[in-house]
């Protein structure tokens, strides 16, 4: 079962999705902060990493750029999600290293969509 590291600060955001993520048979593992984001994606080695860009100690961005930076963790996929879907975040999430973007609210079918995908490759 694939392994999803799930960085988000907000705690009923990340306790609905790590729910419905383990109901779909993966194998979740959370971080609240960017700084922890960074320590998981080396200790737990997941096979997908869903970032929040809004986050406390360290941004999304800046835990985006030093996950894609080490040499261990550089080709884990990450999925930026954000609230703040204006013009030009996509560009900027996929600038930092993200594999792809989505928004909050979360629709489970389209993350999926995108899980599947990256995962694929």
């Amino acid at each position: 079962m694939p392994k999803i590291l799930l960085v988000e600060d907000n705690e009923m955001n990340r306790d609905m999705l790590s729910r419905r993520l383990k109901r779909k048979g993966f194998d979740v593992v959370v971080a609240k902060d960017g700084g922890e984001g960074v320590n998981m994606a080396h200790l737990e080695h997941p096979d997908l990493i869903l970032m929040d860009m809004s986050l406390p100690v360290k941004d999304g961005w800046t835990a985006t750029k030093e996950i894609k930076e080490a040499e261990k963790t550089q080709n884990t996929p990450i999925i930026a999600l954000t609230a703040h879907a204006m013009s030009g975040d996509r560009e900027q999430a996929l600038a930092a290293g993200c594999d792809d973007y989505d928004t909050k609210p979360i629709e489970l079918p389209r993350l999926l969509g995108k899980i599947e995908t990256l995962l694929a490759r």
